[in-house]
């Protein structure tokens, strides 16, 4: 049975790692990314054992392991005293538990490692959806260039502004959650405190205001991201440059080990945190999200990139084997096996208070996307 031709609209982690899947399948992929090329911009990710299997999966471990860090525990702080609350055990504990360690790695890295899994003409830039119509067994798909498409099916993997989700479910602006967020990367050869290659997170006064700390490039650097209640801030951007003197202002009550991780910081991004609440249904025919456009969550699980990475393995085994007719079906078995967990860590996300003191991590690192029934 020959392949469908699929269309992709976002060329980030979750559209290439979902063309990496469908492509397993027999499936001929064309992803479309806005952008005019790629830029080595945007946060640092921390791939927890349920995405590093997915990725295994997907034949991508070992270049990640190439540049990734691989932290040693999960460690819980708190903001004043210093106190540990909760120590997990990650690395080779995390590989015999769940199957995989834990990896922490710049988004650029981890991009081009997924991109290094498909050809390169498999992706197509400067290339916005407009907008798409569904008929006679075809999606045809229109661009802002005024150029189009034609595939059998399409998939919107374009962010938490997704133009496809909007042209599928209508405008629905995501929710400022009073929330900023601020990231820096500091050599760790400038840092004199301990567990530097642990992910440590600072629980703060407020839900709300934390500072996490994680190794990245082999341990050579440590990625510091921090947040703080701010309601008249509202600029989204992973690049928008902040102020350091702002950034240690706030934190000024911290314990002495995170004010120096912030008095050595050099230059930070500041972002303001959006949100969505979950949606009931994510696909209309041949036509379906994944990743932020269809569950985008505030970073305090980190579980965004993982959750994306999850689902499209899903949706590369709900199309296993599937023809034109069979398309409607598969989006919705995939949509079934993902929705609960994606609302719920969605929820666990903006509540904020998930491994504070101990508890049971399983329930998100041992999953696993490659057995799990896509619904």
């Amino acid at each position: 049975m020959a392949g469908l031709t699929i269309a992709i609209s976002g060329a980030g982690i979750g559209g290439v790692a979902a063309a990496i899947a469908l492509r397993a399948q027999g499936h001929e992929v064309v992803l479309f990314e806005r952008a005019a090329e790629f830029f080595r911009i945007g946060a640092d990710i921390n791939l927890t054992p349920n995405a590093v299997r997915a990725l295994d999966g997907l034949g991508v471990g070992d270049k990640l392991r190439e540049t990734a860090a691989r932290p040693t525990y999960r460690i819980s702080r708190l903001w004043d005293s210093g106190e540990e609350t909760s120590r997990l055990e990650m690395a080779d504990t995390a590989v015999r538990k769940y199957g995989a360690p834990q990896l922490t790695i710049h988004r650029a890295d981890l991009l081009q490692s997924l991109l290094s899994s498909i050809p390169e003409d498999s992706v197509r830039f400067g290339k916005q959806v407009e907008c798409f119509e569904q008929g006679e067994g075809a999606v045809r798909v229109q661009f802002t260039d005024g150029t189009e498409f034609e595939c059998d099916a399409l998939i919107g993997a374009d962010g938490i502004h997704s133009a496809i989700r909007t042209a599928l479910f209508g405008q629905d602006s995501p929710e400022f959650t009073g929330i900023v967020s601020y990231r820096s990367v500091v050599p760790s050869d400038k840092l004199d405190i301990p567990n530097l290659d642990a992910f440590t997170k600072w629980w703060g006064p407020v839900p709300e205001m934390q500072i996490v700390t994680f190794p990245l490039n082999c341990g050579r650097d440590t990625f510091i991201f921090a947040t703080t209640p701010l309601d008249n801030w509202h600029q989204e951007s992973w690049t928008l440059a902040g102020d350091v003197e702002e950034l240690r202002e706030i934190y000024r009550d911290f314990h002495p080990e995170a004010r120096a991780l912030l008095e050595a910081c050099t230059e930070v991004t500041k972002s303001a945190l959006y949100v969505r609440e979950p949606l009931p249904v994510w696909s209309k025919e041949a036509v379906t999200i994944l990743g932020d456009a269809a569950h985008p969550m505030v970073p305090f699980m980190a579980q965004g990139a993982c959750m994306a990475i999850e689902d499209a393995v899903v949706l590369g085994r709900a199309m296993a084997g599937v023809d034109c007719k069979g398309v409607a079906a598969a989006f919705q078995r995939y949509e079934a096996g993902r929705k609960e967990r994606t609302a719920r860590v969605q929820r666990g996300s903006r509540g904020n208070e998930w491994l504070k003191a101990g508890g049971n991590a399983d329930w998100v690192y041992g999953y696993d996307a490659w057995s799990v029934s896509p619904g």
